[in-house]
């Protein structure tokens, strides 16, 4: 294994299975509001992005009001289908684990804001884990699917691109990961279509606690 070595981790879907929480509010909220969505559409909609692309969308849908509205709305319902319902992603407390034991350094790179990713790790346990190693695109000029937020997580802690594995469940956070020139594992544990993440450059990764073994694959 190189010395610089670095596994990066999206958040949302991939450390803390959140999405399947969120996006059912999302999908339901907007119909609600006049504008029909499957949680599907959503997916294709938002996952990945940043929070200002995000935004831009619902302004575009919804008017600049009705976007504050959603958002207000929305940010109250997720927060308590969080506080009783949020868990890690199976396998990933294992995996950490491993990781660490193993001798890889890692990180977190999220489109979600840092206030947001301290609530979701801290509730599931993993924000020490991670503490001093996370990065949001809320820090950098472009999200995904630009490579910005990636490299600059890379750059931060030292890694080359060549030496750095992107584990990635949307295929803007895939499209991020191949654009800077790392590998990119797509779990396909996630909403995203398994489909989707293969076209877009990923390595199918079906289970979290395969990716230990993975690694090893890759380092030989």
């Amino acid at each position: 294994m190189k010395t610089d070595a670095l596994v990066i981790f999206d958040c949302d879907g991939v450390l803390v299975d959140s999405e399947r929480l969120s996006v059912g509010i999302e999908a339901h909220l907007l119909t609600q509001m006049g504008v029909p969505h499957s949680e599907l559409d959503v997916v294709n909609t938002f996952m990945g992005r940043s929070a200002g692309a995000g935004k831009a969308v619902l302004e575009r849908l919804l008017g600049k009001a009705g976007a504050a509205e959603f958002d207000s709305r929305s940010t109250a319902e997720i927060h308590a289908a969080f506080d009783r319902d949020l868990t890690p992603i199976p396998g990933i407390p294992e995996v950490l684990d491993s990781l660490r034991q193993s001798g890889w350094r890692t990180c977190v790179a999220s489109s979600g804001s840092h206030q947001k990713m301290q609530r979701t790790l801290g509730l599931t346990g993993l924000y020490d884990f991670f503490q001093g190693r996370i990065f949001s695109a809320a820090d950098v000029a472009h999200g995904k699917p630009a490579p910005d937020l990636f490299l600059q997580a890379a750059q931060v802690m030292g890694a080359e691109p060549d030496a750095c594995v992107v584990v990635e469940d949307s295929v803007p956070g895939v499209q991020a990961g191949i654009a800077a020139g790392m590998r990119v594992y797509g779990f396909t544990g996630g909403l995203a279509p398994e489909g989707a993440l293969q076209a877009a450059g990923a390595l199918v990764l079906e289970c979290m606690k395969h990716l230990p073994t993975a690694l090893m694959d890759w380092r030989r």
